[in-house]
């Protein structure tokens, strides 16, 4: 007998982190909520970075997900931005990490592919897929949307994460 699982997405980015719950069961996906992070520009970078850490452990907190998939980043020719962008992923895969859930992560073409077939869109596709699988989805901004996308891939693409995660699992007590 199938239960249900609960999944949250994570787009991680240091001014705004989407975040974006679903159940699934078997093959039928349906929204729980979605939503964005802010930081203050204004601050810090640790604060920034404190500020993303607690508003995602309070989503985790209320929300009690069962596992959590996070967009992997991409470099980009500002090797500053990246650095900070990869701060901000630390904390999105901290944070539901230290809360006992696996964490996957998948390439930005994957999730895409996934979501609305091939792995180059627009984020109208996404918005339009998004809509067509979960007619009741809210989502405000392409954040929660994307966080929304990943948490889909994730729910297409789980079986094969729990295979792969067990097989490292088997090779690492070998």
């Amino acid at each position: 007998m199938q239960s249900t699982i609960r999944i949250i997405g994570i787009d991680p980015g240091l001014r705004r982190m989407g975040w974006g719950v679903i159940d699934t069961l078997g093959n039928t996906l349906r929204f729980v909520e979605s939503g964005t992070i802010l930081s203050d520009g204004d601050a810090d970078l640790a604060s920034r970075l404190c500020q993303l850490h607690d508003g995602l452990a309070d989503i985790i907190h209320h929300h009690k997900p069962d596992e959590a998939a996070v967009e992997q980043t991409f470099v980009n020719k500002d090797a500053v931005a990246t650095l900070k962008l990869g701060q901000a992923r630390g904390i999105a895969m901290l944070v539901p990490a230290r809360a006992g859930l696996k964490v996957a992560e998948y390439a930005p073409n994957a999730v895409k592919k996934s979501v609305i077939g091939v792995g180059h869109g627009e984020k109208q596709q996404i918005h339009m897929m998004i809509k067509v699988l979960m007619p009741k989805a809210i989502f405000k901004g392409n954040d929660a949307a994307d966080a929304l996308a990943i948490a889909i891939c994730h729910a297409h693409n789980r079986q094969s994460f729990a295979g792969s995660l067990a097989h490292r699992i088997a090779a690492a007590t070998a």
